[in-house]
């Protein structure tokens, strides 16, 4: 009788051991399909930049500039300006491995009449995002809290940062917020102080506005007029290097890989630190597509130690 149950307890082990060998399978195929369509199922582009989904997320004919994706990367939100209209916020979700159609979020539900630059937290719990009525007079930093599939009414955050103009806000993975002053034409930072940011500072840099803060704060992407050469009149994309002592590098140009006789600007980095967004002029009239390129193109210039 003992070893009957000895022999069918190994039975029930072996059982169960083959159930779960089965299961974490079919979950890494899962996985590795959610993967798959990650970025719209686009092919990740290395040193070159190329046009981010064309058609479904650039298309021809608008404006798109600067684009957030959630930390899971199974949300993207950008910003469109259509021909003869508003400027606002659009979204798509990955929902059963199909990205849904892109649609203005209207986050603000038209209490403010422009919606742009938006930024989801990395705790996936928020979204900062620019909103105004009126260009050069009224630009502040909303927020909406995620609920269980919706997102919260727009908040206007509570910190001395909107006692400026401001826009273009993201965040360090910290949490300290990082936006552009437009009333003093620089780049500010509030640190998080347990969820709030109760002072501004200025970021000590050279030049640059519509930065972008890396995910770890070693480096700043600004984006300014050409300063290469006296007869460009083109804005070109920069990144700043944190030095061991706190300070920041002057700007460096990110080279012929990222810029070009056109203008590109509003750069972004993904939450997982692989690329580069940012958007490129496509013609003098100045529509906008979003371009996309390995991260490498900053890390190759990143100052040498001694």
């Amino acid at each position: 009788m003992r070893n009957n149950i000895i022999k069918l307890s190994a039975l029930i082990l072996i059982i169960l051991l083959n159930a779960c060998k089965t299961d974490k399978s079919n979950t890494k195929v899962e996985d590795s399909s959610t993967k798959e369509n990650f970025y719209f199922g686009q092919k990740p582009p290395s040193l070159m930049p190329e046009v981010f989904a064309p058609g479904i997320i650039s298309v021809n004919g608008r404006n798109e500039s600067n684009i957030s994706f959630s930390p899971d990367l199974e949300e993207v939100y950008f910003t469109v300006n259509e021909k003869e209209g508003d400027v606002s916020i659009f979204f798509s979700k990955l929902k059963d491995n199909t990205w849904t159609p892109a649609k203005k979020a209207n986050f603000t539900n038209g209490r403010k009449k422009e919606e742009l630059y938006p930024f989801v937290s990395f705790d996936n719990k928020r979204i900062y995002f620019t909103a105004l009525d009126s260009i050069f007079s009224d630009e502040k930093i909303w927020y909406v809290n995620r609920l269980e599939d919706s997102w919260s009414d727009a908040i206007q955050l509570d910190s001395p940062l909107n006692e400026d103009l401001v826009f273009y806000i993201n965040q360090a993975k910290n949490g300290d917020l990082f936006y552009t002053n437009i009333s003093k034409r620089k780049m500010y930072y509030a640190q998080n102080k347990n969820g709030n940011f109760p002072e501004a500072q200025e970021v000590d840099i050279e030049f640059g506005h519509h930065g972008f803060i890396s995910p770890s704060q070693d480096y700043l992407l600004v984006y300014s007029q050409n300063k290469e050469s006296e007869e460009r009149k083109d804005f070109d994309i920069y990144v700043c290097f944190k030095e061991k002592d706190e300070t920041w590098t002057k700007p460096i140009h990110l080279g012929n890989e990222v810029n070009s006789n056109l203008n590109e600007g509003c750069p972004s980095i993904t939450p997982d630190g692989k690329y580069l967004f940012f958007t490129r002029s496509e013609n003098e009239e100045g529509l906008s597509n979003l371009y996309w390129v390995s991260s490498e193109v900053i890390e190759k210039r990143r100052p040498t130690t001694h």
